[in-house]
Protein backbone atom coordinates (compact mmCIF):
# COMPACT_ATOMS: atom_id res chain seq x y z
CA UNK A 1 0.00 0.00 0.00
CA UNK A 2 1.07 3.62 -1.03
CA UNK A 3 -0.12 6.21 1.02
CA UNK A 4 0.53 9.88 0.80
CA UNK A 5 -0.71 12.18 3.84
CA UNK A 6 -0.63 15.90 3.24
CA UNK A 7 2.19 16.06 0.98
CA UNK A 8 3.51 19.81 -0.21
CA UNK A 9 6.46 20.59 -2.32
CA UNK A 10 8.08 23.89 -2.79
CA UNK A 11 10.44 24.75 -5.10
CA UNK A 12 11.31 28.47 -4.02
CA UNK A 13 8.46 30.44 -4.36
CA UNK A 14 6.74 27.59 -7.00
CA UNK A 15 4.85 25.52 -4.98
CA UNK A 16 4.90 21.91 -7.17
CA UNK A 17 2.48 19.68 -5.36
CA UNK A 18 0.46 21.31 -2.09
CA UNK A 19 -1.72 18.98 0.32
CA UNK A 20 -1.86 15.87 -1.18
CA UNK A 21 -3.19 12.64 0.13
CA UNK A 22 -4.41 9.54 -1.40
CA UNK A 23 -4.06 5.99 -0.70
CA UNK A 24 -3.24 3.19 -3.23
CA UNK A 25 -4.47 -0.07 -2.50
CA UNK A 26 -2.78 -3.66 -3.09
CA UNK A 27 -4.90 -5.88 -5.75
CA UNK A 28 -5.53 -3.03 -8.08
CA UNK A 29 -3.90 -1.01 -10.87
CA UNK A 30 -4.16 3.15 -10.09
CA UNK A 31 -3.85 5.09 -12.54
CA UNK A 32 -2.26 8.59 -12.26
CA UNK A 33 -3.62 10.92 -14.42
CA UNK A 34 -3.47 14.89 -14.87
CA UNK A 35 -1.91 17.36 -17.74
CA UNK A 36 1.63 18.24 -17.69
CA UNK A 37 3.20 20.27 -14.97
CA UNK A 38 0.04 19.07 -12.74
CA UNK A 39 2.69 17.53 -10.12
CA UNK A 40 2.56 13.77 -10.91
CA UNK A 41 5.89 13.28 -10.93
CA UNK A 42 7.22 15.30 -8.21
CA UNK A 43 4.80 13.30 -6.29
CA UNK A 44 6.50 9.98 -7.67
CA UNK A 45 9.43 11.12 -6.65
CA UNK A 46 8.21 12.62 -3.26
CA UNK A 47 7.34 8.91 -2.66
CA UNK A 48 10.40 7.26 -3.22
CA UNK A 49 12.96 9.82 -1.36
CA UNK A 50 14.19 11.62 -4.98
CA UNK A 51 12.53 14.69 -3.39
CA UNK A 52 12.22 15.58 0.34
CA UNK A 53 8.68 17.27 1.04
CA UNK A 54 7.73 20.91 2.12
CA UNK A 55 5.73 18.78 4.43
CA UNK A 56 3.46 15.94 4.76
CA UNK A 57 4.91 12.39 4.31
CA UNK A 58 4.49 9.42 1.96
CA UNK A 59 4.86 5.59 2.85
CA UNK A 60 5.11 2.39 1.08
CA UNK A 61 3.82 -0.53 3.10
CA UNK A 62 3.57 1.95 6.66
CA UNK A 63 6.99 2.88 5.78
CA UNK A 64 8.81 5.60 4.15
CA UNK A 65 10.87 4.66 1.46
CA UNK A 66 14.65 5.99 2.83
CA UNK A 67 13.70 3.38 5.95
CA UNK A 68 13.46 0.55 3.65
CA UNK A 69 16.09 -2.10 4.32
CA UNK A 70 16.15 -3.48 0.89
CA UNK A 71 14.37 -1.21 -1.57
CA UNK A 72 14.76 -3.13 -5.01
CA UNK A 73 12.62 -6.41 -3.39
CA UNK A 74 9.97 -4.28 -2.19
CA UNK A 75 9.55 -1.01 -4.53
CA UNK A 76 9.69 -1.28 -8.58
CA UNK A 77 10.68 1.93 -9.53
CA UNK A 78 10.43 3.34 -13.14
CA UNK A 79 10.44 6.66 -13.29
CA UNK A 80 13.22 7.99 -16.12
CA UNK A 81 14.34 5.22 -18.34
CA UNK A 82 17.28 7.20 -19.29
CA UNK A 83 18.66 7.60 -16.27
CA UNK A 84 21.50 4.24 -16.50
CA UNK A 85 25.13 4.37 -17.23
CA UNK A 86 24.94 4.51 -21.20
CA UNK A 87 28.54 2.87 -21.32
CA UNK A 88 27.14 -0.18 -19.58
CA UNK A 89 25.31 -3.33 -21.34
CA UNK A 90 21.96 -3.64 -20.65
CA UNK A 91 22.95 -7.21 -19.06
CA UNK A 92 25.72 -5.18 -16.73
CA UNK A 93 23.34 -2.24 -15.81
CA UNK A 94 21.45 -5.12 -14.45
CA UNK A 95 23.65 -6.97 -12.82
CA UNK A 96 25.10 -4.09 -11.44
CA UNK A 97 21.77 -3.24 -9.99
CA UNK A 98 21.42 -6.92 -8.71
CA UNK A 99 24.68 -6.72 -6.80
CA UNK A 100 23.52 -4.12 -4.37
CA UNK A 101 20.96 -6.44 -2.83
CA UNK A 102 22.59 -10.16 -3.40
CA UNK A 103 19.96 -10.71 -6.11
CA UNK A 104 21.05 -13.81 -8.05
CA UNK A 105 22.57 -13.25 -11.91
CA UNK A 106 19.93 -15.90 -12.76
CA UNK A 107 16.64 -13.34 -11.95
CA UNK A 108 18.82 -10.60 -14.25
CA UNK A 109 18.07 -13.38 -17.19
CA UNK A 110 14.76 -13.93 -16.06
CA UNK A 111 13.56 -10.10 -16.81
CA UNK A 112 15.54 -9.61 -19.66
CA UNK A 113 13.57 -12.60 -20.99
CA UNK A 114 10.38 -11.30 -19.47
CA UNK A 115 11.09 -7.55 -20.77
CA UNK A 116 11.96 -8.70 -24.43
CA UNK A 117 15.45 -7.29 -24.69
CA UNK A 118 17.49 -10.65 -24.87
CA UNK A 119 18.43 -9.57 -28.35
CA UNK A 120 20.31 -6.33 -27.37
CA UNK A 121 21.02 -7.40 -23.86
CA UNK A 122 25.01 -7.53 -24.71
CA UNK A 123 24.25 -3.58 -26.26
CA UNK A 124 25.26 -0.71 -24.43
CA UNK A 125 22.21 0.87 -23.13
CA UNK A 126 23.51 4.59 -24.64
CA UNK A 127 22.50 3.33 -28.02
CA UNK A 128 18.88 2.10 -27.33
CA UNK A 129 16.08 3.20 -28.90
CA UNK A 130 13.35 5.13 -26.82
CA UNK A 131 11.52 1.85 -26.51
CA UNK A 132 14.08 -0.42 -26.17
CA UNK A 133 14.95 1.94 -23.29
CA UNK A 134 11.71 1.64 -21.95
CA UNK A 135 12.17 -2.32 -21.81
CA UNK A 136 15.15 -2.00 -19.57
CA UNK A 137 14.13 0.33 -17.19
CA UNK A 138 10.64 -1.61 -17.11
CA UNK A 139 13.37 -4.68 -16.14
CA UNK A 140 14.88 -2.46 -13.57
CA UNK A 141 11.74 -2.29 -11.65
CA UNK A 142 11.23 -5.83 -11.47
CA UNK A 143 14.08 -6.92 -10.71
CA UNK A 144 13.87 -7.51 -7.28
CA UNK A 145 10.23 -9.26 -7.64
CA UNK A 146 8.59 -6.36 -5.50
CA UNK A 147 5.68 -5.87 -3.64
CA UNK A 148 5.07 -2.67 -5.21
CA UNK A 149 5.15 -1.00 -8.65
CA UNK A 150 5.73 2.95 -9.04
CA UNK A 151 5.63 3.17 -12.74
CA UNK A 152 5.89 6.48 -14.99
CA UNK A 153 5.14 6.65 -18.23
CA UNK A 154 6.19 3.02 -18.82
CA UNK A 155 4.66 2.67 -22.50
CA UNK A 156 6.31 5.86 -24.13
CA UNK A 157 7.74 4.33 -26.94
CA UNK A 158 6.80 1.36 -27.08
CA UNK A 159 5.52 -0.44 -29.87
CA UNK A 160 1.16 -1.95 -29.98
CA UNK A 161 2.76 -5.75 -28.86
CA UNK A 162 4.97 -3.63 -25.70
CA UNK A 163 2.54 -1.79 -24.75
CA UNK A 164 -0.35 -4.98 -24.37
CA UNK A 165 2.58 -6.88 -22.52
CA UNK A 166 2.83 -3.40 -20.07
CA UNK A 167 -0.88 -3.63 -19.42
CA UNK A 168 -1.26 -7.89 -19.29
CA UNK A 169 1.88 -7.75 -16.94
CA UNK A 170 0.46 -4.78 -14.76
CA UNK A 171 -2.87 -6.44 -14.34
CA UNK A 172 -1.30 -9.94 -13.48
CA UNK A 173 0.84 -8.44 -10.56
CA UNK A 174 -2.91 -6.61 -9.56
CA UNK A 175 -4.58 -10.20 -9.41
CA UNK A 176 -1.70 -11.51 -7.33
CA UNK A 177 -2.45 -8.77 -4.37
CA UNK A 178 0.51 -6.50 -5.46
CA UNK A 179 0.23 -2.58 -5.62
CA UNK A 180 0.48 -0.78 -8.87
CA UNK A 181 0.44 2.83 -9.18
CA UNK A 182 0.85 3.73 -13.29
CA UNK A 183 0.86 6.92 -15.15
CA UNK A 184 0.22 7.97 -18.63
CA UNK A 185 -1.28 10.22 -20.99
CA UNK A 186 -2.72 7.49 -22.75
CA UNK A 187 -6.49 7.25 -22.01
CA UNK A 188 -7.91 5.26 -24.09
CA UNK A 189 -4.78 2.35 -22.73
CA UNK A 190 -5.71 3.84 -19.05
CA UNK A 191 -8.99 3.02 -19.51
CA UNK A 192 -8.32 -0.82 -20.83
CA UNK A 193 -5.92 -0.89 -17.34
CA UNK A 194 -6.56 0.85 -14.63
CA UNK A 195 -8.95 -0.03 -11.60
CA UNK A 196 -8.92 3.14 -9.83
CA UNK A 197 -7.61 6.68 -10.93
CA UNK A 198 -6.40 9.66 -9.21
CA UNK A 199 -6.27 12.96 -10.87
CA UNK A 200 -4.05 16.34 -10.34
CA UNK A 201 -4.29 19.28 -11.46
CA UNK A 202 -1.89 22.20 -10.56
CA UNK A 203 -0.77 20.20 -7.65
CA UNK A 204 -3.53 19.18 -6.47
CA UNK A 205 -5.81 16.15 -6.25
CA UNK A 206 -8.83 16.17 -8.70
CA UNK A 207 -10.21 13.24 -8.14
CA UNK A 208 -9.69 9.89 -6.62
CA UNK A 209 -12.36 7.32 -7.49
CA UNK A 210 -12.96 3.86 -9.19
CA UNK A 211 -12.47 4.28 -12.77
CA UNK A 212 -16.33 3.38 -13.09
CA UNK A 213 -17.57 6.19 -10.97
CA UNK A 214 -15.53 8.85 -12.50
CA UNK A 215 -16.70 8.80 -16.10
CA UNK A 216 -20.35 8.09 -14.87
CA UNK A 217 -19.88 11.35 -12.57
CA UNK A 218 -17.68 13.81 -15.05
CA UNK A 219 -19.45 12.56 -18.44
CA UNK A 220 -23.00 12.35 -20.10
CA UNK A 221 -24.35 9.19 -22.46
CA UNK A 222 -25.83 10.64 -25.43
CA UNK A 223 -28.00 9.09 -27.91
CA UNK A 224 -27.28 10.21 -32.49
CA UNK A 225 -30.49 9.76 -33.60
CA UNK A 226 -30.64 9.55 -37.40
CA UNK A 227 -33.97 10.51 -38.93
CA UNK A 228 -35.62 12.12 -42.17
CA UNK A 229 -37.56 13.87 -39.81
CA UNK A 230 -35.42 15.07 -37.25
CA UNK A 231 -37.41 18.31 -36.72
CA UNK A 232 -40.73 16.13 -35.63
CA UNK A 233 -38.27 14.29 -33.26
CA UNK A 234 -37.10 16.53 -31.54
CA UNK A 235 -40.41 18.22 -30.80
CA UNK A 236 -41.06 14.76 -29.85
CA UNK A 237 -38.40 14.36 -27.37
CA UNK A 238 -37.69 18.31 -26.27
CA UNK A 239 -38.17 18.77 -22.74
CA UNK A 240 -36.82 20.55 -19.62
CA UNK A 241 -34.27 17.98 -18.82
CA UNK A 242 -33.42 17.21 -22.49
CA UNK A 243 -30.72 18.85 -24.72
CA UNK A 244 -30.76 18.42 -28.14
CA UNK A 245 -27.80 19.25 -30.48
CA UNK A 246 -28.55 18.94 -34.38
CA UNK A 247 -25.48 18.82 -36.65
CA UNK A 248 -26.95 17.91 -39.79
CA UNK A 249 -29.99 18.26 -41.19
CA UNK A 250 -31.38 14.50 -40.36
CA UNK A 251 -28.95 14.20 -37.56
CA UNK A 252 -29.44 14.69 -33.92
CA UNK A 253 -27.45 14.23 -30.26
CA UNK A 254 -29.97 13.84 -27.83
CA UNK A 255 -28.51 13.60 -24.02
CA UNK A 256 -31.41 13.54 -21.09
CA UNK A 257 -33.52 10.51 -22.35
CA UNK A 258 -32.37 6.29 -22.98
CA UNK A 259 -32.71 5.11 -26.49
CA UNK A 260 -35.35 3.10 -25.59
CA UNK A 261 -37.59 5.87 -24.85
CA UNK A 262 -36.42 7.77 -27.60
CA UNK A 263 -37.50 4.65 -29.84
CA UNK A 264 -40.56 4.59 -28.48
CA UNK A 265 -41.84 8.07 -28.67
CA UNK A 266 -40.56 7.85 -32.54
CA UNK A 267 -42.63 4.77 -32.94
CA UNK A 268 -46.19 6.45 -31.48
CA UNK A 269 -45.79 8.80 -33.79
CA UNK A 270 -44.60 6.85 -36.82
CA UNK A 271 -40.99 8.74 -37.36
CA UNK A 272 -38.59 6.71 -39.06
CA UNK A 273 -35.35 6.24 -37.30
CA UNK A 274 -32.29 5.48 -39.64
CA UNK A 275 -29.46 5.42 -36.81
CA UNK A 276 -30.21 4.90 -33.42
CA UNK A 277 -27.01 4.97 -31.37
CA UNK A 278 -26.51 5.27 -27.90
CA UNK A 279 -22.79 6.53 -26.44
CA UNK A 280 -21.65 6.31 -22.82
CA UNK A 281 -18.81 9.44 -22.01
CA UNK A 282 -15.03 7.71 -22.12
CA UNK A 283 -12.51 8.80 -19.56
CA UNK A 284 -11.02 10.96 -21.80
CA UNK A 285 -14.25 12.50 -21.76
CA UNK A 286 -14.05 12.92 -18.09
CA UNK A 287 -10.68 13.53 -17.36
CA UNK A 288 -10.92 16.71 -20.08
CA UNK A 289 -13.51 17.93 -17.92
CA UNK A 290 -11.75 17.38 -14.75
CA UNK A 291 -8.55 19.40 -15.90
CA UNK A 292 -10.30 21.90 -18.35
CA UNK A 293 -9.53 24.67 -16.01
CA UNK A 294 -5.49 23.24 -14.61
CA UNK A 295 -3.90 22.88 -18.03
CA UNK A 296 -0.84 24.89 -17.25
CA UNK A 297 0.24 24.66 -21.18
CA UNK A 298 -2.63 24.89 -23.52
CA UNK A 299 -2.78 24.64 -27.12
CA UNK A 300 -4.87 26.53 -29.99
CA UNK A 301 -7.34 24.69 -31.11
CA UNK A 302 -8.10 24.51 -34.63
CA UNK A 303 -11.13 25.47 -36.17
Amino acid sequence: MITAEGLTKRFGDKTAVQNVSFTVQPGSVTGFLGPNGAGKSTTMRLIVGLDRPTSGVATIGGREYRGLRAPLTEVGVLLDAKAVHTGRTARNHLRAMAATHGIPASRVDEVIDLAGIGSVARKRAGKFSLGMGQRLGIASALLGDPHTLILDEPVNGLDPEGVRWVRQFVRHAASEGRTVLLSSHLMSEMAQTADHVIVMGRGQVLADAPLDELVRAWTRNTVRVRTPRAADLAAAVGGPDVEIVSSAPDLLDIVGLPAARIGDLAADRGIPLHELTPTTGSLEDAYLALTGEAVEYRTKEIS
